[in-house]
């Protein structure tokens, strides 16, 4: 299941996704030098708008598409609270796709997308929605906009009842 995995915060605590078991959860696998970096600004509204009632973004830093990610752990924290003013909690750097795929994203990367297409993350700010039960894992690929409709109404139907 999806919070039985173990992973540090960005500044190295440990943690699990059990801590937000209960909250509707949108996993994202971000990078500092991307084109879609933009996307931080519309995963904070998210994160601001829905948090109240039981929602969460959480953030995991991948440097495995074009090198966008190579800062330290500090230098992400810093770049995405003075740029974004990111609030969403952020967790270590890790490998989304291949033989050092974080098992989080073993988990993640069975979920099909709605085209139906299930495998390895395609690039920076994939985007995984896990409903507050646990009980269903919704994809949405990177070029999908944080306010896209689709995304918004996903979430909404997520939140907890």
């Amino acid at each position: 299941m999806i919070y039985d995995h173990a992973i540090h915060t960005l500044d190295g605590k440990p943690g699990s996704l059990g801590d937000y078991k209960g909250k509707a959860l949108l996993l994202v696998n971000v990078a500092s030098k991307c084109g879609l970096t933009p996307q931080y600004t519309g995963l904070e509204t998210l994160h601001e708008k829905y948090a109240a009632r039981g929602f969460s973004v959480l953030g995991f830093p991948c440097n495995q598409f074009g090198a966008q990610e190579p800062g330290s752990p500090e230098e992400i924290a810093t770049f995405c609270s003075a740029t974004y003013g990111v609030t969403f909690p952020m967790f270590e750097k890790i490998d989304v796709n291949g033989a050092n795929r974080h098992p989080i994203y073993a988990t993640l990367t069975t979920t099909k997308d709605a085209q139906g297409e299930a495998g390895d993350i395609q690039w920076n700010f994939e985007k995984f929605l896990v409903s507050a039960d646990g009980s269903k894992i919704t994809r949405f690929r990177p070029t999908t906009k944080p306010e896209d409709p689709a995304l918004v109404a996903a979430i909404e139907a997520a939140l907890p009842k």
